[in-house]
């Protein structure tokens, strides 16, 4: 958590922001550290979370208590720590005075994200990310989470990393978060009550569902609860496919320093390029048990849960069968969604899979007026030869109803007009100078 916050102030955050995190969620005790360091030479922004005189990060032995039952904190040999299992490596001096420190409830932690002037969405996030928290640790010591409490010093940091996480993304603007697959250490980590294999047992629940890389040159903990609870509620994921365009990169430095490799998280601000293609999705199946006449709901809903173009054909399947081939045209992010609507709307017991890339001809959708004067919507297709216009039908075979005349005399009637109209905005753009003559309208 401490990391993000670095590399968001390496991204450009207003430390003054940072800084003043802590009142808004009225944790008058609790102050902000910000400092340039460096990780095996390259220079990083290191935050540190301070109760009063008491910090969290390596060599602190935390604990937490458990309805009633106190169980120590794992002794990290990571670059960070968690509310729930702290960053270690060596023993602390001010690790007897922690056991003196108050204890906090999840729930309390809850009610003050509720309080604090935060906008609804970084709520909702934060919330999310404790309540994943405390369901992990509950099932690793056999309680109900909402028996759940922290150690102050590390509740309050926590705090701090998750919602300042969390907010800073949306005070940068940036709405999209992607991740490379997690990196989760080797070895062990000592606790009071034995040693551990890593990943820390928090980490090995909260990372179910996330896509695991190697570990690199990274010996010890890789991956701390309050990281692995980030990545839940924030990223989408691996980049998709397709050219992107490097803005800005930020370091958040971790509290240890090792020799071979910097310990620090590198973010990177970008945006998509332009590109002539753009990745899609082909979902398909075949179906021998739908009768034909359900082809229909099952296309309507396909294209309701995201799919840009749905066809069928039929096709001879095993035993001499007659059947169908569906098809569906789907953008990445809305794959999963499409899946589970051939499930729903269709009788199939699987679908394939497989990426593409589709070159588009831009477009343009507006309207002219109908032959009894109601709006039909028309689409223009820029080729490299000229604009190509096409009424809607559903809009055609409204007009065509509602005026009484024949389906196909409304369409060329409309695709007339429409050509008149875009004919006109291109001569008047080509008399302003504004494109060129016989060059098509962009």
């Amino acid at each position: 958590g401490d990391m993000v916050l670095g590399a968001l102030i390496d991204l450009g955050l207003d430390p003054d922001w940072l800084c003043g995190l802590p009142g808004r969620l009225g944790l008058s005790d609790v102050t902000i550290e910000i400092s340039e360091t460096s990780r095996c030479s390259v220079r990083a922004m290191k935050v540190v979370v301070r109760l009063g005189r008491a910090t969290e990060g390596p060599g602190d032995v935390s604990d937490h208590l458990l309805k009633g039952i106190e169980t120590a904190g794992h002794h990290h040999e990571s670059h960070q720590h968690d509310a729930l299992h702290h960053g270690g490596g060596e023993h602390h001096p001010d690790h007897d005075g922690h056991r003196h420190h108050p204890h906090r409830h999840v729930g309390e932690l809850v009610a003050m994200i509720d309080r604090a002037h935060l906008s609804p969405p970084v709520k909702e996030k934060a919330t999310r990310a404790f309540r994943l928290l405390a369901d992990a640790e509950a099932q690793i010591h056999g309680v109900a989470s909402d028996n759940v409490a922290l150690h102050e010093v590390g509740a309050f940091d926590a705090l701090v990393d998750i919602v300042g996480a969390i907010e800073g993304l949306e005070c940068l603007g940036l709405d999209e978060v992607y991740s490379r697959p997690v990196a989760l250490g080797s070895g062990w980590v000592r606790a009071a009550h034995g040693v551990l294999p890593v990943p820390a047992p928090a980490t090995s629940l909260l990372v179910q569902g996330l896509v695991i890389g190697p570990d690199g040159p990274v010996s010890g903990e890789a991956t701390t609860p309050t990281g692995a609870v980030l990545l839940r509620v924030l990223s989408q994921g691996e980049l998709p496919p397709g050219p992107w365009r490097a803005i800005r990169t930020g370091w958040g430095a971790g509290g240890r320093d090792p020799a071979n490799y910097p310990n620090a998280l590198r973010a990177v601000i970008g945006e998509f390029a332009e590109s002539p293609t753009e990745p899609l999705v082909v979902l398909a199946t075949d179906l021998d048990d739908l009768s034909p006449e359900y082809l229909t709901p099952l296309r309507d809903g396909l294209v309701a849960a995201g799919a840009i173009d749905v066809v069928s054909w039929s096709t001879q399947m095993k035993k001499g069968r007659v059947g169908f081939r569906v098809e569906a045209l789907v953008p990445l992010p809305k794959a999963d969604q499409v899946t589970e609507a051939f499930f729903r709307h269709s009788t199939t017991a699987g679908v394939r899979r497989w990426s593409v890339a589709r070159r588009a001809l831009e477009r343009d959708h507006w309207s002219v007026v109908g032959p009894s004067g109601e709006a039909v919507r028309v689409k223009t297709l820029h080729g490299p030869d000229g604009p190509r216009v096409k009424p809607e039908y559903d809009d055609v075979i409204a007009a065509a109803e509602r005026s009484g005349q024949p389906a196909h005399e409304v369409y060329r009637s409309i695709q007339q007009r429409a050509l008149g109209i875009v004919g006109m905005k291109a001569a008047a753009l080509e008399s302003d100078g504004i494109i060129p003559k016989k060059e098509s309208i962009r």
